[in-house]
């Protein structure tokens, strides 16, 4: 028994069992038969000699009525091996078939030294006689994308049949039938034309049971459902499942671990969300050294940037931001926001915000606006907003002229988009972000009483004034651990009277770097920037950049012209106990600048998240 197992473990014959002799005149004893001879070892095989491939002519023998219909067909003549000449006629097969050459076929193949000749069947092309509606609804059919016209003496495409079927289960699935089935009913062939039925078998209905959270998440149960539209009893949809992930993404203080799973029992369908707690709630503290702006004055000057944003509030996904900004020896900066999603249980999203701007003994600026946006994973974020923005002059130093800055208010209305596929909020990797937004609104210049009333004479005091805005950034994995970034952000201001107070304000860390904090008060300017981030851990990095910007300065009696400023920098951004610590150096070029260190900028600051 032991031998028969070595042997078969080690690939030898199996021996016979020795048995005593039937000779009754020799005694019993041991068999004397020698062991099997082990097998012999086989010859060394020579290694096989590599056949170089030769290429071949590829000939195709069909029909002369078949032969207008290959014409269509691009097949090369010279193949380099054997194997790419089947492969070659495989394709040409299966784009026939795809065709409505359904019969299409290679009979036969026949091999030479250098030829290969292959006798093709092309056959007549099938087609549509007609299709008809068996037992769908006509609005399911009609969402499918199904139109007589499309099935009724055209091609028979396969492609196109199976695109059909897709579209008809997509439907299905999203009314509640995830198991559902088409087919074909009741076909009929005559001749070349096809005609039938087209059957959906629905089988079971299926509603949402329920979401079921797992992780360490401290979001509510209450504010998932609303905010992705999946309430129980609700008929199984499953594009709703599909879109939860990237709404889920989009939200700052969950972080996914994986796509939304779904279990189904007895006619419901739970899906389960496997969401852990990400720290979303920041404390920005940033300082700037800055040349200081007075020239008869040495030294520097000290700006600064404190933020507070505080998220998802106890759990339902309310977000509160405050900023305040320094950005200068004679400006301050005020921004106030919040936001409630979920408004009386709509997917509506109700934000409002408030903006103030101070130049000192020039003018005060405040902007409140209210916004309602509609959040969807497949369309982006849509956004219709009111906006108020007056402008109020703080002194005047001489009256006897028109000055640059006016007292005037601006109501305006307008619509946004936003749409966002990126993989992370904080440190994307790959990934897309858009946001852009359009309003038009009235402008009226108020009259000052330090001012007298025939310096308004020629001037229009109410006007039609339009905005816009864009942002654009793309995300490119490098390698292994690089990232390449593409933005272009943008803003224009029409209107045929506007003042410096109107303008936009550009420069600084967050929009033109190398240059000092709302250095430049433009009209409309376009600021395109590449960046290339070298990540060395999940949340660290160093970084090099190049900002492009150009300005317009679109001011009556101005000589101020167009610019075309340029920045470029590096710096370093990296985990500590205390929180993100980030680092920029910062050098700039533009009309009135030159790339010189005197004149470069130093940024660094702390982000901590809780």
């Amino acid at each position: 028994m032991a031998w028969l197992v070595l042997s078969g473990l080690l690939g030898l014959p199996a021996g016979r069992a020795q048995t005593p002799s039937l000779n009754s005149n020799v005694p019993n004893q041991p068999g004397l038969t020698p062991p099997p001879v082990p097998p012999a070892v086989p010859a060394p095989v020579a290694a096989p000699r590599r056949v170089l491939s030769r290429p071949r002519v590829l000939v195709l023998e069909t029909e002369a009525a078949d032969r207008p219909a290959l014409r269509r067909y691009k097949v090369r003549a010279t193949v380099p091996d054997s194997l790419t000449a089947l492969r070659q006629v495989r394709k040409l097969v299966l784009d026939l078939q795809g065709d409505a050459y359904l019969t299409a076929s290679a009979d036969e193949l026949r091999w030479t030294r250098d030829t290969v000749r292959v006798r093709l069947y092309v056959g007549q092309p099938f087609r549509w006689a007609f299709l008809q509606n068996g037992n769908l609804g006509d609005g399911l059919l009609a969402h499918a994308g199904y139109r007589e016209k499309f099935f009724n003496q055209t091609p028979f495409v396969p492609a196109d049949w199976v695109k059909l079927q897709e579209r008809i289960l997509g439907e299905a699935e999203n009314q509640g039938f995830p198991f559902a089935t088409v087919g074909l009913d009741s076909i009929q062939l005559s001749d070349h034309d096809i005609s039938g039925r087209v059957v959906l078998r629905r089988g079971q209905a299926v509603v949402f049971d329920s979401l079921e959270i797992v992780g360490t998440t401290k979001t509510k149960k209450r504010f998932l459902t609303k905010y992705l539209q999946i309430f129980p009893n609700q008929p199984f949809s499953q594009q709703r499942v599909a879109a939860a992930a990237q709404l889920l993404r989009q939200l700052p203080y969950i972080r996914l671990q994986a796509e939304p799973e779904v279990r189904f029992a007895r006619g419901k369908a739970r899906v389960y969300l496997l969401l852990d707690e990400r720290p979303s709630n920041q404390f920005d503290a940033i300082v700037g050294i800055l040349p200081n702006a007075d020239a008869s004055k040495t030294g520097v000057q000290i700006t600064g940037d404190v933020t507070i944003n505080l998220r998802n509030i106890k759990g339902g996904g309310k977000q509160f931001g405050l900023q305040f900004r320094k950005t200068d020896a004679f400006s301050q900066l005020l921004d106030a926001q919040y936001v409630h999603p979920n408004f009386f249980g709509s997917p509506l999203e109700v934000a409002g915000s408030f903006n103030l701007y101070k130049q000192t003994n020039d003018f005060t600026t405040i902007r409140p606006r209210l916004q309602v946006t509609y959040p969807t994973a497949r369309a982006g974020r849509v956004s219709f907003f009111a906006e108020q923005r007056g402008s109020f002059l703080d002194a005047l130093q001489d009256t006897t002229r028109l000055p640059q800055n006016l007292d005037s208010q601006y109501n305006s209305y307008g619509i946004g988009y936003a749409f966002n596929s990126l993989d992370d909020l904080f440190f994307p990797r790959r990934g897309f972000l858009l946001n852009a937004q359009g309003a038009v609104g009235t402008k009226t210049i108020s009259l000052n009483a330090q001012l007298a009333p025939e310096l308004y004479r020629d001037l229009a005091l109410r006007s039609t004034q339009y905005t816009f805005g864009l942002r654009a950034e793309r995300y490119f994995p490098v390698k292994r651990a690089g990232v390449l970034l593409l933005r272009l952000r943008g803003e224009s201001l029409l209107n045929p009277r506007l003042f410096t107070n109107d303008l936009f304000r550009l420069g600084g860390l967050n929009s033109l770097r190398g240059f000092n904090e709302n250095q430049f008060y433009t009209s409309s300017y376009a600021v395109a920037t590449a960046e290339f981030r070298q990540f060395i851990g999940t949340d660290s990095y160093v970084f090099l950049f190049a900002d492009q910007a150009y300005t317009r300065y679109d001011v009556p009696n101005s000589r101020i012209g167009p610019d075309q400023p340029t920045g470029l920098g590096a710096g370093l951004s990296f985990r500590t106990a205390a929180g993100l610590f980030q680092f920029v150096y910062s050098v700039g070029r533009a009309n009135e600048q030159v790339f010189e260190l005197r004149t470069s900028k130093i940024h660094f600051g702390l982000t901590s998240r809780f």
